[in-house]
């Protein structure tokens, strides 16, 4: 890899067994650690993001977030306007369906501003946390390429992924790209 990789879990984290995980203890990829993971409010976790990256080359950033963490980038590029190498969005969960779990402040409306770096969603058939279309509609407004990688359910411990090769690969185009 050429890039510096900053994982961005999601609500409650990431577990031993999520790809998030195997990729950290695999390729040494640095967890972003927020300070509250079961009641998460967007302007802390915004900030932890930002203050966990700007020590860094922006041009040589990607971000790596699932379900709540992609709604993080999100907001995190509309507040702080920085320009970086790129981002990984896998299962954007839909912080704005009903269904969605209770408990985090501040990530309503989800953003749907063109994000100004390279980017890529992919998504389940079968996520739980956001239908096929919204995903799709999130990866539209943001500009990011959009993939239906099947059916795997919210594409995390549940889906039994392990270090998820597919997902890296990715990953790895993601890193062979230049910043906008």
């Amino acid at each position: 890899m050429n890039s510096i990789v900053f994982l961005l879990p999601g609500l409650y984290d990431s577990g031993p067994k999520h790809w998030q995980t195997y990729w950290e203890l695999e390729y040494g990829f640095q967890r972003i650690i927020q300070k509250d993971w079961e009641h998460p409010d967007c302007l802390d976790w915004t900030a932890t993001v930002d203050n966990a990256i700007t020590a860094h080359t922006p041009e040589k950033i990607i971000l790596v977030a699932h379900s709540l963490g992609c709604c993080t980038v999100a907001h995190w590029s509309d507040t702080y306007k920085r320009q970086i190498k790129g981002a990984l969005l896998v299962g954007p969960s839909d912080v704005d369906a009903p269904s969605y779990p209770p408990g985090t402040s501040g990530f309503m409306p989800m953003p749907l501003s063109k994000l100004p770096f390279p980017s890529i969603v992919l998504a389940s058939s079968n996520d739980q946390y956001v239908t096929l279309p919204r995903a799709e509609y999130f990866a539209h407004a943001w500009g990011s390429r959009f993939v239906n990688i099947g059916d795997y359910g919210h594409i995390n411990s549940a889906s039994d992924l392990g270090i998820w090769p597919l997902g890296f690969e990715y990953l790895q185009q993601l890193d062979r790209t230049s910043s906008k």
